[in-house]
């Protein structure tokens, strides 16, 4: 009898313990965009019904999930607005979003899909293409007139947010863009742009904090990542880059009083044919910034022009120069375990200011090679030391 009243009061327990918790879960409402007007065509503008998706799931106050079935969906530029009631909002999609053919539709907007002052957003999967190449064509050829392009994918001043399995292609301008944001993680992303398509970073960090880029496969025109003034506590992991200019911290000291860059750590990366590898750059005039403490830690170079370099003499396309020294102070930046082969014989270039000296720079255990043979290194005002095995051989002042 005792037994058979444990075991029934045992089962009480468990039937109320779970109807408790059933009835205590929030739950998880579904905007599917088809449901609210999209068309998965590719040619019918389906913006009104990705704004009415959004509209529901910032309004509810119970997490959601907008969802994008397959098939490709237009969409001309957007703007994602928070404040929202709830902090969970998941963007799952299965589908293509793709820009107007049409250039000149978004190419003055600024941003194609923008998320501002959001909390807690979610984006998984899904390609998005920018179809960018006809603006790459008119500024190629030279065209004052053409737009300065769109950013495909852009939050800003938004917080907790994870970009996880998306692929951008063809953006007309910067791929993603994370600024004025905080904890932010982008993992397993693919960028594709042609590698001689202008202005097309990959992903573009500034006046950020917590960002984490890991798993990333970035191709493109420019660099493969942009690190900006005010990013503190970075960190890159596994990206293969290539085409492109490379893994760039700057470029900094283009403003008077601008933040600076601290805590930054790029490691396990591979560059394939780029035009640089591990880059600090920093315009020739007088400014507040600064860059310092950064890690750079095992990476692969396979013919890479620049595989290491610092330069604060940067300037594009050498016009309209400044000319000035550098008020960006570059210290405490280490190199660490990096291999392979440069396409120019100098793979080592350190031109740091002669007012603020890069300090601090520390070589570990770096082998590159120009042609089979042991590429050089030059060194402007840049004051560090080196240890293990350092080829070429250093040039910093001890």
């Amino acid at each position: 009898m005792a037994k058979s009243m444990s075991l029934h009061i045992l089962l009480v327990l468990i039937f109320s313990s779970l109807f408790f918790s059933s009835s205590l879960a929030i739950p998880v409402v579904t905007y599917n965009v088809i449901s609210l007007g999209a068309k998965s065509d590719g040619r019918s503008d389906s913006t009104k019904a990705f704004l009415a998706a959004w509209a529901k799931a910032c309004g509810s106050t119970a997490a959601s999930t907008i969802y994008v079935p397959p098939g490709r969906y237009l969409l001309h530029n957007v703007v994602f607005q928070g404040q929202c009631r709830n902090n969970e909002i998941t963007i799952r999609i299965d589908g293509t979003l793709v820009a107007p053919s049409d250039y000149r539709v978004i190419g003055d907007a600024g941003n194609w899909i923008l998320f501002e002052h959001v909390n807690g957003v979610y984006i998984y999967g899904g390609i998005l293409d920018g179809q960018g190449a006809g603006l790459w064509a008119c500024k190629r050829s030279g065209n004052n007139n053409c737009p300065s392009g769109a950013t495909t994918l852009s939050f800003s001043n938004s917080n907790n947010i994870l970009i996880n399995g998306l692929t951008s292609q063809n953006s007309q301008m910067f791929h993603v863009v994370i600024n004025g944001c905080h904890n932010v993680k982008v993992q397993g992303v693919r960028v594709s742009a042609s590698g001689n398509s202008p202005n097309t970073d990959g992903i573009h960090v500034q006046s950020s904090s917590d960002v984490t880029i890991l798993n990333a496969r970035i191709g493109t025109g420019d660099d493969c990542v942009l690190v900006g003034p005010g990013t503190t506590n970075l960190w890159i992991e596994n990206v293969a880059c290539g085409p492109g200019h490379g893994i760039s911290i700057g470029s900094l000291g283009k403003e008077m009083h601008e933040a600076g860059v601290q805590n930054v750590t790029v490691k396990t990366v591979t560059f394939t044919g780029t035009e640089n590898g591990l880059r600090i750059k920093s315009w020739g005039r007088p400014s507040t910034g600064f860059a310092r403490n950064i890690l750079f830690q095992h990476a692969l170079m396979k013919n890479v022009d620049n595989p290491i370099v610092i330069d604060q003499n940067y300037c594009p396309d050498n016009k309209n120069c400044p000319g000035k020294p550098s008020g960006v102070k570059i210290s405490d930046v280490t190199y660490q375990d990096i291999h392979g082969a440069s396409a120019t014989e100098i793979a080592v270039k350190f031109d740091c200011s002669p007012t603020y000296p890069c300090s601090g720079i520390n070589l570990e255990d770096v082998k590159l090679i120009y042609k089979n043979q042991p590429a050089e290194a030059s060194c402007r005002n840049a004051d560090g030391s080196a240890s293990g095995f350092v080829e070429p051989n250093s040039c910093l002042k001890l």
